[in-house]
């Protein structure tokens, strides 16, 4: 993968403040235009309307205060409702992730090809009426390969995608550096934005603060960052997944309780909400909800600052982690909705293997690991993000650290706080977290690059990528990239990921189920993501 650009000043503020990749972040003021504003009111309900005509009320238990630009959010809210207002060249289905065409006519006959050819479905429009056209997507992934601009869509381009040519004015031609079959299902990572709305000066601000224009099935009709999102069907939207809705109402409840208190009870005033705690899935469903949970890469994982002594030792970070008793975790803070880890990629992935090595629990070992480093008495400061199931969690690491000797300050804290603490390369030592890279894939290509890679952001935060294990684990990366025999390709992957397991600097503690719960009396075609977000293209009322 290419190093990194730093980016122009709009960007160089905190990325992962707009990025929302973790969580919260920090307050923004939406400057809608005409085409995406609304009425102020925030309080439409289920109730609103008659049969077909109702208002589907979703809760989203996340913060909607982050950026809207489909390039370079990571924002669960943002990210689940740009799916359903913008549209890639070729979109994947919410769980296979099965490619299907969304904006272009079409899959590229040949997968293998260095060329692939779309043309654009004709008639497709913009929500403020005008057409889309080639241009809009040349615009769009021009600045997702712009070597002086950094996006978070690039980290999945750059390596692969070399340029983006119009052919004509319904028509464009995308060049790869080499065979990449896995790239058609990226290609929904690449949201075609309307160039005469966000080509011009300070658009792309606004959309950081949550203005959207786009061709997909549903309009953004109001925007207000700390309570909710609206959208409506789009009248012109002549694309493969059309709206079932006439209107929808996206409420963000991050606390768990009045999240719950809105989808039950005879007062419920909403049909569906995702990030279901654990401890009322029971409830719930003897209210008559239905409860699903989708298993997949959402993870408790610990990052390690290797320029602060010891843990730029790898016999530390190993230490700390055969030290966390898993299943007492799993147990207490999961309700048994979690697996401990066996590699970096979950056990469902296609490209999973079971890890060299496995940190399973062992504090006899994770002493001696530590007598062997020549450590004693560590005092460790563990900053956390505030999720609540990641604070559910740290119990467990503290007394499990205590237990071996470590003495174990915890310190939560909001998210956008503490990455701004990490973007401003203040000192830390380890930071617990919660991550999901299967709100972009699965492909485990894309999920190792999302955390590992030159000139990554994380790999800025752990101070590691200088070293020379990890510019050996970059060159491996690469070469995995680039293989375009798919079994060696899986085999060079699984061998590298041992390598990022052997040194633990990123590197998840347990992977955990997402709970989402819906009223099936009233909706049908939900289905449950292994990932945060709600996505209705295929729901309808019952």
């Amino acid at each position: 993968m290419r190093d990194a650009t730093p980016a122009p000043a709009l960007h160089r503020r905190s990325f992962l403040k707009y990025t929302g990749a973790l969580g919260a972040a920090a307050t923004i003021t939406s400057t809608l235009s005409a085409c995406s504003s609304g009425p102020e009111s925030t309080n439409e309900t289920g109730g609103e309307g008659e049969g077909a005509d109702r208002t589907l009320t979703a809760v989203i238990g996340y913060g909607n205060d982050q950026s809207w630009d489909p390039l370079m959010t990571a924002s669960a809210f943002a990210m689940a409702g740009n799916h359903h207002i913008y549209e890639g060249l070729l979109d994947t289905d919410p769980i296979s992730r099965e490619p299907y065409a969304a904006l272009a006519t079409a899959l590229p006959a040949d997968l293998r090809a260095t060329t692939w050819k779309f043309t654009l479905r004709e008639g497709a429009k913009w929500h403020d009426g005008q057409p889309v056209t080639a241009d809009d997507v040349v615009f769009t992934y021009d600045r997702v390969l712009d070597p002086k601009t950094t996006t978070l869509a690039k980290n999945f381009f750059a390596s692969w995608l070399k340029e983006v040519k119009k052919v004509d004015d319904t028509s464009v031609e995308l060049i790869l550096e080499f065979p990449f079959p896995d790239g058609a299902q990226r290609l929904t990572l690449a949201k075609i934005m309307p160039k005469h709305v966000f080509g011009k000066s300070g658009a792309l601000d606004e959309a950081m603060t949550g203005k959207a224009v786009g061709s997909g099935p549903y309009r953004q009709t109001a925007h207000h960052p700390k309570s909710n999102t609206t959208f409506a069907a789009f009248a012109d939207y002549n694309g493969p997944r059309k709206a079932a809705f006439k209107k929808m109402n996206w409420l963000t409840i991050v606390d768990a309780a009045p999240r719950v208190a809105k989808i039950s009870g005879s007062s419920a005033g909403a049909q569906i909400s995702d990030n279901i705690p654990y401890a009322n899935i029971s409830q719930l469903e003897k209210d008559g909800l239905k409860v699903e949970g989708g298993a997949g890469m959402n993870h408790l994982f610990l990052l390690f600052n290797t320029a602060h002594k010891p843990f730029d030792d790898v016999r530390v970070r190993q230490a700390l982690h055969y030290a966390i008793d898993k299943e007492k975790m799993i147990r207490a803070a999961l309700r048994g909705h979690g697996k401990a880890a066996s590699s970096f990629l979950n056990e469902g992935n296609p490209t999973y293997r079971r890890a060299k090595p496995v940190y399973d629990y062992d504090p006899a070992k994770a002493k001696a690991l530590l007598k062997a480093a020549g450590v004693s008495g560590l005092k460790v400061t563990l900053m956390a993000v505030n999720v609540s199931w990641i604070v559910d969690c740290l119990p467990t690491v503290k007394a499990s650290w205590d237990a071996i000797g470590v003495e174990t300050t915890l310190e939560p804290q909001e998210t956008a706080a503490l990455f701004t603490k990490l973007d401003q390369k203040k000192d830390f030592q380890v930071v617990a977290a919660a991550s999901n890279p299967n709100q972009f894939g699965l492909d485990a290509d894309l999920i190792m690059h999302y955390n590992y890679g030159p000139g990554n952001t994380w790999m800025r935060y752990a101070r590691w990528e200088g070293s020379s294990v990890a510019k050996d684990l970059f060159r491996k990366m690469d070469a995995a990239t680039r293989e375009p025999e798919a079994e060696k390709k899986k085999a060079m992957t699984q061998d590298y990921i041992d390598v990022v397991a052997e040194n633990a600097v990123i590197y998840p503690v347990v992977h955990n189920e997402l709970m989402t719960a819906w009223d099936s009396g009233e909706l049908t075609g939900i289905r449950a993501q292994p990932y945060p977000g709600i996505n209705v293209l295929q729901a309808k009322w019952v």
